[in-house]
This record gives structure tokens, C-alpha cells and sequence, in this order.
């Protein structure tokens, strides 16, 4: 929220002589192409300030578990394809489940990934993010094959339950309440930083990466200011020096090649097509996308779960028959195996109705590659369009009651292609299935184990990330179940 309103700040005080700028840019440089675009029928709605549009109105911040009032006002004035100008650029925000799949779709030939450079800035201009045709294409098979499923059964489930456990002793442990938000955050950091690195959790050279990559993504959720003292600034030296440490380690392992590493940097550096720049932005890269979207996602549906003690009976329920098979079964093995994940039907439920009414993934950036017309409108080639995932899995017409939490609606409709919690087409998130069996394995030993109750009143804010305004603080206790 501080960053919200120092964004604020600075747009009322720079709005005046951009406004002045931009009369003088519009008088001395005419539109060139003014008069074709007048003879498109271009979607209704408002383009806003000069320069600025309507960024300020579509960022602000609002529950998650709602559209936002820029998307709500818009959309019951203009319909659910409006234009606007957002993010410095003259774009088509969709809300129609149709337009957003016919974008994701033609992903590479009529529309193209195009964010802010500043999240190129941040990310790396390798990051699969803003990559583009066949880089993108073979750093999102590296990352695919990274979290495949074959890895997920081979080795993945094993060292998730391994440390859900570790997590949830050390939830059990603590005195004072806990911020899930936080904590979620470490769980999912420390998964990732042993696949990627083989960091382990509670080591110092962990802890010391975990603290970088934290401000790191402070950075990434604030206003792009580059000034000294902005949470961007000092994501920027901390993105720094995680890259010199993991350069560092590089350097190490190709002097002692008589150790073996099973992770993904050693993986990409025996490969040997990318250069030390590009494996740096893709390690960089697979740790935000493998841990950001699944910590907000647990920490959504352990909040969701919270409010509807009856939903965590009926998964506590499935959990315990799980568990009792087992110990029938595999007395002298009691690790959750594929088949038990498979067996977790309600609790996939749980999980795609905590995607949809969560929303960790609200939008994504597109441009379009040339003149397309659909249903009726026209969007110029090199124009921006924003399909607003948020706005479509909380559709009425799409979903009864959208607003409230049922996972019973999962019972009787299969998820469709309208249904795109982690966008969809050739850039489907490739951490997608990896983040629904961190969220299973977690839920199965926290039903089985423990309870937990919030310590005070917290709410979910979309900013445009998902975040909790207090960390989501809870207390855990811990419950021994009778066969």
C-alpha cells in the first residue's frame, strides 16, 4: 500500500508536465496513421490522461477475490472488451472468455508476449517473461523438462513431503502466531533452492539466498522507480548479488568436476548451449515462477479453507482414508506415492477452486502482431491487449455465486479453456502441475495433523500481485488422530 501511494505521489506531481509535453509532441508530430484508425471500429471506452491513460485506476489496489472497480466500472459501461490506455500504451482489455482464449491461442501469430520493459529490467532480458519465439521456446523446454512429470513422481514428491514436514514441525514450534504468507514463502524457497541449487533448508548459504530473493521480489511488486532508497533500487542490487553467488558457484563446480550435482544448474551447465548470462537469467527466472505463484496459492487456500470448517472435514476425510490405505497397504512405507496423489479428488477441487476465486495470476501482457478483428472490433497491429483471467473465473454467467468459495462446483463441471489460473497456449506456466502437488502434499499432513485459526481479522489485496495486508497471521495446534 506505502508503494501504492508514493506512485501516487509522484504521477500528480510529474501529470502536469506530461500533460504540457504531450500537446507540444501531438502539435509538432501528428499521428501519421490518425486517419486510418478512425476507420476501425475500435472497441468503446476511455484512454484517460495523456501518456498516462489509466494505469494508476487499473493498478490500485482491491480485494482479490473480486474484479476491481476498473474492471467492474468498465466493463458494465463499455461491455467485456473495452479500450483504454494502460502500462504507456493504447490497449484492448479483455474480459471475454472467448477473446482470451483466441489470444493465448495465437500466441506467435496474430498476438506476442510484450511486458513493461521494466520487468525486463528486473527479470533479465533472457527471462522466459518477455522471451519471445524460439529462445523462448527452448528455455521453457529446459524449465518443462525441470518440472515434468516424470520428475514430479521420480524425485519431486518425495522431497516436497520432506519438507512440508520440516515446515509444518517448525509451524508447531512457534510460541507467537505465524504469518502463512511468509512462511509459505520460505516452504516453497527452499523446495526450489534444493532442485535448483542444491542449497539445503537452514543452512546459512540458503538463508543468505532466501534474504536477497526476498528483496529481490519486494522490487518486483513495486512502482519501477530507480531512485536511491525505492524498494526497485534495492531489488536491483539484490538481483545483483544473487546472480554474482550463483556465477560464483559456477565457477566452483567447473573446477571440481570430480563432485556430482544433480540439479538443474549443473543440468544446464553440462548442456553447454547457453551462455553464462542465459543460465543465470533462467535460474533466476524458474526460482520466481517455481516459487512465487505456489507460495500465494497455499497461503489463498489456507485462508479460503479457514472460513469453511466444513470443506476442511470432507478434506480431512479423504486424507484420512489416504493414510488408513496405506498403513494396510504399506505399513513399512508410509510416504505419499503418485497413486495416493492421484487418489486426492476433492482436494484437487479445493485446489482449482482456490485458483479461480484467488486469482494469483490476474493478467498477462500481449501485443498484437497485426490488424485483427473479432467479434465485431477491431485491434490494431501494434497495439497492447490485456485478457483479464480475473475478471472470467469470476464471471456470473460462467460460474454460479462466483464470489463464494465452493469446491463443490468442481464436482459437476470439469475445468474449461476459459478456466486459465496460470495463463494457457504455448505459454502455459510450465511450474503449473508442480504448484497444485505442493498445495496437495502440504494440505494432506496439515488436515491430518494439525488445526489452525486465524489471529487476527487479514484480507487479500490484488496489487497487481496477490499479497495479505498482515501476512495472513495464524495460530497452529497440533491433533492426533484415532483409527
Amino acid at each position: 500500500m506505502a508503494e501504492f501511494d508514493n506512485l501516487v505521489a509522484i504521477v500528480v506531481v510529474l501529470l502536469g508536465l506530461l500533460t504540457v509535453l504531450y500537446m507540444v509532441i501531438k502539435l509538432k508530430y501528428p499521428i501519421c496513421n490518425s486517419s486510418r484508425k478512425t476507420k476501425m471500429n475500435l472497441p468503446p471506452g476511455n484512454m484517460g490522461w495523456p501518456f498516462l491513460g489509466q494505469t494508476v485506476e487499473y493498478l490500485k489496489p482491491h480485494l482479490a477475490t473480486t474484479p476491481g472497480r476498473f474492471m467492474e466500472e468498465n466493463c458494465s459501461r463499455h461491455g467485456k472488451i473495452f479500450r483504454s490506455h494502460l502500462f504507456g500504451h493504447p490497449t484492448v482489455v479483455s474480459a471475454d472468455p472467448e477473446l482470451n482464449k483466441f489470444i493465448l491461442q495465437n500466441e506467435g501469430r496474430l498476438f506476442e508476449c510484450s511486458y513493461p520493459s521494466t520487468i525486463g529490467g528486473i527479470l533479465g532480458k533472457w527471462s522466459m517473461l518477455v522471451l519471445v519465439g524460439e529462445m523462448h521456446k527452448h528455455m521453457r523446454s529446459i524449465a518443462l523438462n525441470f518440472m515434468s512429470n516424470s520428475m514430479l513422481r521420480s524425485r519431486l514428491l518425495d522431497d516436497i513431503e520432506m519438507q512440508t514436514l520440516l515446515t509444518l514441525k517448525s509451524w508447531e514450534k512457534m510460541e507467537q502466531p505465524l504469518s502463512v504468507q511468509s512462511e509459505t514463502k520460505k516452504f516453497t524457497f527452499n523446495l526450489m533452492a534444493k532442485q535448483i541449487l542444491s542449497f539445503n533448508s537452514g543452512e546459512p548459504e540458503t538463508d543468505d539466498l532466501m534474504k536477497e530473493y526476498f528483496t529481490f521480489m519486494k522490487g518486483v511488486i513495486s512502482a519501477p522507480i530507480n531512485f536511491p532508497g525505492t524498494s526497485y533500487r534495492r531489488a536491483l542490487k539484490s538481483r545483483s548479488k544473487i546472480l554474482e553467488g550463483v556465477k560464483k558457484i559456477m565457477e566452483e563446480r567447473k573446477k571440481r568436476v570430480d563432485i556430482h550435482y544433480d540439479d538443474l544448474l549443473s543440468n544446464v551447465m553440462k548442456d553447454g548451449r547457453l551462455s553464462t548470462e542465459q543460465i543465470l537469467d533462467l535460474i533466476l527466472n524458474i526460482l520466481f515462477a517455481g516459487h512465487e505463484t505456489s507460495a500465494v496459492a497455499l497461503t489463498l487456500c489456507l485462508y479460503f479453507l479457514l472460513k469453511f470448517p466444513l470443506v476442511i472435514d470432507s478434506l480431512r476425510s479423504e486424507h484420512l482414508d489416504i493414510a488408513r490405505r496405506k498403513q494396510q497397504q504399506e505399513p513399512k512405507d508410509l510416504r505419499l506415492n503418485w497413486d495416493d496423489y492421484k487418489r486426492m479428488e476433492f482436494t484437487h477441487n479445493v485446489i482449482n477452486e482456490t485458483l479461480r476465486l484467488g486469482n494469483v495470476v490476474r493478467f498477462v501482457h500481449r501485443k498484437a502482431l497485426r490488424d485483427v478483428n473479432f467479434k465485431g472490433y477491431d485491434i490494431p497491429a501494434g497495439w497492447k491487449v490485456l485478457p483479464v483471467f480475473a475478471a472470467v473465473h469470476l464471471d456470473p454467467a460462467l460460474y454460479d455465486n462466483p464470489l463464494q468459495f465452493n469446491p463443490q462446483r468442481w464436482q459437476k463441471m470439469e475445468p474449461s479453456t476459459y478456466f486459465t489460473p496460470f495463463g494457457g497456449g504455448p505459454r502455459l506456466c510450465s511450474g503449473l502441475e508442480l504448484a497444485k502437488l505442493e498445495m496437495a502434499v502440504f494440505l494432506h499432513h496439515l488436515v491430518l495433523n494439525y488445526r489452525w485459526e486465524m489471529s487476527e481479522a487479514d484480507r487479500a489485496l490484488a496489487f497487481p500481485f496477490v499479497e495479505f495486508e498482515k501476512g495472513f497471521p495464524i495460530t497452529l495446534t497440533a491433533i492426533r488422530q484415532t483409527n
